[in-house]
């Protein structure tokens, strides 16, 4: 540790003991009050412009405004354009590209079992860490939180509440979640949810220092709100907001609330002061911003493009960190570029701890000199893209950042300090910058397309998960036919590709096929009741009726072993194979085919070692 690092933290530890003094009730503890507590929330799909701090008039965020006037905030903070390609980077303090992450599904939103994580990080140094909503990185042993460092966990499963692999007929009211990876029930709407098992958890954990991360799934599609949110909103005109937008604006400001009750709760455990508090999203906005054929409904602070893209509305977000015995108290404005990668190394910093072991080669860089008046990050360059392929392509989607110059695709050059919107391309114009930028990103692709053809495996037979539950949601296919959510099982959605698997130990093995999960109890050929708005309060929209379709064989292939097929007879709920396995690396298929001999990937595959 440097001299004025040591001094710093010497600095911090006395103020924190001086601030336990002033708690009665509180016990002096030199060695976890010299350790500040973290608290990290990441919103899902949350653009820059969707609190009303950044100009926005029309949503209601009154707690995170009223945190940003006791809050730095980093002001050219920039993530991945989609949700686990950031989670990725933010976890690992490296490039999403490096680490198997440039997907959301088929097979690419895997974290590689060689990274270590934040969470990690943290529980080696002696934090308890606990993990609340979404984790977007695997959902199988090696790949979930609970294998990542997190000890307390409460998510849902896959991308996102109702998608293939998250618990069949959750609607984001009265849900059920997997605690420490095992489905439990819960009542209320998924946001409070989250929030409330966080707030249980830093109650829990007050008196040791503690890691906890909160990633609720709002406002992540579909837009489901309680009534009373959308209610805010209703009866706005639809030339202000088109009626998603009200649903999603109404998400947010559910957010705004559960984060104004966890300050608030933070206070009355005495934990507040020695905390650091970050508000974070993850990707640019998902709806809170329309242009159709000109006709502009929400806010996006002046900025091109939204969720996906590679224009600044894409992936620069907003970034407010608060930390009173740290003196980060009041607003400043940092505006140097930075990014989601820097934060792990910056924790660290914060809190006087070491990154985790045998971590891979970081590619963020503390902010601590930043935060402390000290810029040591002018003129740095950095690199955002979303890849979404099976293959990753150079210069798609991708922006080459440095200070206020954006290169687009290797092509379009802008100076968001003139040009926010991105509307004049000045390439011709400064043919040396294109230049300096074009080579940085040539090297950056060296560097982060070494692993792009290493597969990232699932274990069969593996002692840590036996049986594995393989889902649509993650198989590889050309195509991007990929069957990602629940609507699209119940709707019967061509899927075709295979799993990536490794088969850790030779021997028989049970492999059982499904068109529905086993919690739905659903037959192969069943149709499913559709749920209506009716039904269920604050749903967007209808859920469908699952149809039949008419499956009349099951066909299974393991690469270079095996290839067998067998009939579905009237009312089947799965079809079961008992095979002997090789140990060692190879691909999966399975297939339904139906009475027109056409083939459809199997939604669900559950894979058990005898």
């Amino acid at each position: 540790m440097n001299l004025i690092k040591t001094n710093f933290f010497v600095l911090v530890s006395l103020i924190a003991i001086n601030s336990c003094n002033s708690h009665k009730k509180t016990e002096l503890n030199t060695e976890n009050t010299s350790k500040p507590n973290v608290i990290l929330i990441i919103t899902d799909d949350q653009g820059y412009g969707d609190v009303g701090v950044h100009g926005n008039t029309i949503i209601k965020t009154p707690n995170i405004d009223n945190f940003h006037k006791e809050s730095y905030h980093l002001t050219n903070f920039h993530v991945g354009p989609t949700c686990a390609p950031t989670r990725s980077g933010l976890m690992t303090g490296r490039y999403a590209n490096s680490t198997g992450v440039w997907h959301t599904v088929g097979g690419w939103s895997l974290l590689r079992e060689n990274e270590k994580t934040m969470a990690t990080m943290f529980a080696e140094a002696g934090y308890k860490t606990g993990g609340f909503g979404k984790w977007h990185l695997g959902d199988n042993y090696p790949f979930r939180p609970e294998d990542r460092g997190f000890q307390e966990t409460v998510m849902h499963g896959g991308g996102g509440v109702q998608q293939t692999p998250d618990y069949w007929n959750n609607t984001y009211f009265n849900d059920t979640y997997f605690h420490n990876g095992k489905p439990q029930k819960y009542k209320g709407y998924c946001t409070d949810v989250f929030f409330n098992q966080a707030i249980n958890f830093i109650k829990t954990n007050k008196d040791k220092p503690f890691f906890c991360y909160i990633a609720p799934n709002a406002p992540h599609g579909p837009y489901n709100v309680p009534p009373e949110y959308y209610d805010m909103y209703k009866d706005l005109g639809d030339n202000v907001l088109a009626d998603t937008q009200k649903r999603f604006y109404g998400m947010i400001t559910n957010v705004d609330d559960n984060f104004g009750k966890l300050r608030n709760r933070l206070k009355e455990l005495n934990v507040d002061d020695n905390t650091i508090l970050i508000f974070m999203t993850d990707n640019g906005t998902s709806a809170g911003y329309y242009n159709k054929k000109g006709k502009i409904t929400g806010f996006n602070a002046n900025m091109r493009g939204t969720k996906g893209s590679e224009y600044e509305g894409g992936h620069r977000v907003p970034f407010f960190i608060h930390w009173k015995n740290g003196e980060i108290t009041t607003p400043k404005d940092i505006n140097t570029l930075t990014a989601q990668l820097d934060i792990m190394p910056t924790l660290a910093d914060l809190c006087g701890i070491d990154l985790p072991k045998n971590h891979q080669p970081l590619d963020g860089q503390s902010l601590v000199p930043l935060l402390r008046g000290k810029d040591t990050l002018k003129n740095r360059m950095l690199v955002t893209d979303s890849q979404r392929v099976q293959h990753p392509k150079k210069w798609k989607n991708s922006a080459v950042m440095q200070e206020n110059w954006r290169l687009i695709n290797g092509k379009e050059l802008y100076n968001i300090s003139t040009d926010q919107g991105q509307l004049n391309d000045i390439a011709a114009e400064y043919p040396e910058k294109v230049n300096e930028m074009k080579i940085f990103y040539e090297n950056w692709w060296t560097q982060v397309s070494k692993d792009f053809n290493e597969e990232i495996y699932f274990k069969i037979g593996s002692k840590n998960e036996n049986p594995i539950t393989l889902t649509a949601h993650d198989i590889h296919a050309e195509s991007g036919a990929y069957p990602w959510n629940q609507i699209y099982i119940r709707e019967g959605i061509n899927g075709t590709g295979y799993w990536s698997v490794n088969i850790i130990e030779s021997g028989d093995y049970e492999v059982e096929l499904r068109r529905y999960p086993k919690e739905s109890n659903l037959a192969i050929n069943a149709t499913t009741p559709a749920i209506t708005k009716k039904q269920l309060h604050g749903l967007e929209k209808d859920i469908p009726e699952g149809k039949s379709l008419n499956y009349v064989s099951a066909a299974i292939e393991f690469e270079n072993q095996l290839k067998t097929e067998k009939a579905i007879h009237k009312n089947d709920i799965s079809t079961i194979f008992t095979i002997s396995l090789k140990a060692g690396k190879t691909k999966f298929s399975a297939n339904f085919i139906d009475n027109r001999n056409k083939p459809n990937t199997v939604y669900y595959a559950y894979i058990n070692k005898i």
